[in-house]
């Protein structure tokens, strides 16, 4: 037998299609349209709110059956905003540009309705490893939509990915641009994120019709 079986094997994939937070559950939409304009903004985002919303649903399962009913959603913020200053302290020492760059995008996690959702809906009632497997699938399938956005967005608007030109140089008309091609500012302003949120749940509705009956 394998080291999860097929019924927490589940807590992990179905986040990524079939129960994706954002598509789906149409849960952290801001972040999608805030932080997207770049490849990096968007893969840091993801693995902070990995390591969040992972550690934070095993802390919130291992105190479940101490926490006062009347206060859970306190203690809740206090542990996700604990973990969040962590993560911030970690990106000013290591990459003190791109924190400056996600700014107060970093602090919003705490407020992120995937999160404190997670933890109401299932470390409250689970055990600790569930409880991980369930932040884990839950943020990766957060962290593909928000990396999917910011690849097209930063690709089509700024013909760059990770910061890096890759598709010629606008200025010197090289590549692409030497044959007309011209960026997409559009692709940088927040209402576009919006948009290839909505083709990539056309997308998937389309190949899944049991989605649109059920949703």
């Amino acid at each position: 037998m394998g080291l999860l079986s097929k019924k927490d094997a589940k807590l992990i994939t179905d986040p990524l299609a079939d129960n994706n937070p954002i598509t789906i559950q149409v849960l952290g939409i801001c972040s999608a349209l805030a932080i997207t304009a770049q490849l990096k903004a968007a893969i840091v985002m993801a693995l902070s709110v990995l390591f969040v919303l992972a550690m934070g649903n095993v802390v919130i399962s291992i105190m479940r059956n101490i926490i006062p009913p009347k206060i859970r959603i306190i203690v809740q913020l206090v542990v996700v905003a604990a973990l969040v200053i962590i993560v911030d302290q970690v990106l000013k020492a290591f990459a003190y540009t791109l924190s400056k760059e996600l700014s107060v995008f970093i602090g919003l996690i705490i407020t992120n309705c995937i999160i404190m959702g997670r933890f109401e809906a299932f470390a409250l009632g689970n055990g600790p490893w569930r409880s991980f497997l369930d932040g884990i699938g839950n943020a990766l399938g957060y962290g593909v939509i928000l990396i999917i956005v910011g690849f097209f967005r930063e690709l089509l608007g700024s013909g760059s990915l990770l910061g890096f030109p890759v598709l010629g140089d606008p200025i010197e008309k090289t590549g692409l641009y030497a044959i007309g091609y011209e960026n997409n500012g559009f692709m940088l302003l927040s209402p576009m994120a919006l948009i290839v949120v909505g083709i990539i749940i056309w997308v998937q509705r389309s190949r899944n019709k049991a989605l649109i009956e059920e949703h």
